[in-house]
């Protein structure tokens, strides 16, 4: 019987020490810990489609807590079901103790450990769902207070119009042109130039 741990963070700038902590803590070598830095709310991830190729019947997983096995709450009971059933491993969910395959394999030991899971992936799942909601929320909220997402919006210059006047008139050349217009680069110029002479084509 081999053991490994499993670690996921959402994005690659937050942190994974916390769970790397839990995972030595047990005495898990670091070859046998994988690591994810990517979203859960699916399952193609190489460091588990790695742990999954690796993984024997009897060997023992271990994941800090139900949420970094993944978000989605089908989605985590249909791994969950290939890991313990087409697998053949053992699961410890070091955060919830009662999440662990090895104890009570009896039926009632089941029927609880099938609940508790089925709980915790639907709060999972609620969790991301409710925080989706708010980020939603916040950027409406902020919108509305004038602030702006992306790319700094670039006002035109008052000059714009005269300036496109003498280069369309040959009088200065591109390069001074676009110097003029503080150092724009080409491709936001005639981007903003066909933005003119269709606002102008309509006075």
């Amino acid at each position: 019987m081999k053991i490994y741990g499993y670690c996921r963070v959402s994005s690659s700038d937050q942190n994974e020490d916390r769970q790397l902590v839990a995972m030595n803590d047990l005495r898990i070598s670091n070859e046998n810990i994988f690591t994810d830095k990517q979203s859960g709310k699916d399952f193609q991830r190489p460091a588990y489609t790695n742990l999954l190729q690796k993984l024997d019947i009897g060997d023992l997983l271990y994941i800090k807590s139900i949420d970094r096995l993944g978000r989605n709450y089908e989605e985590i009971q249909n791994q969950w079901r290939i890991l313990t059933k087409e697998k053949g491993v053992d699961i410890a969910v070091i955060d919830m103790p009662l999440l662990d395959t090895r104890l009570n394999k009896d039926l009632m030991g089941t029927f609880i450990a099938d609940i508790v899971l089925q709980i915790l992936s639907f709060v999972a799942q609620n969790e991301r769902e409710i925080i989706r909601k708010r980020q939603a929320e916040g950027i409406a909220a902020a919108r509305l207070r004038g602030v702006h997402f992306g790319k700094p919006v670039y006002e035109i210059p008052q000059n714009f119009g005269k300036l496109v006047d003498l280069w369309e008139k040959k009088r200065i050349s591109l390069d001074d042109l676009l110097s003029k217009l503080g150092g724009m680069k080409e491709a936001t110029f005639y981007r903003r130039l066909r933005e003119y002479r269709i606002v102008r084509a309509k006075k």
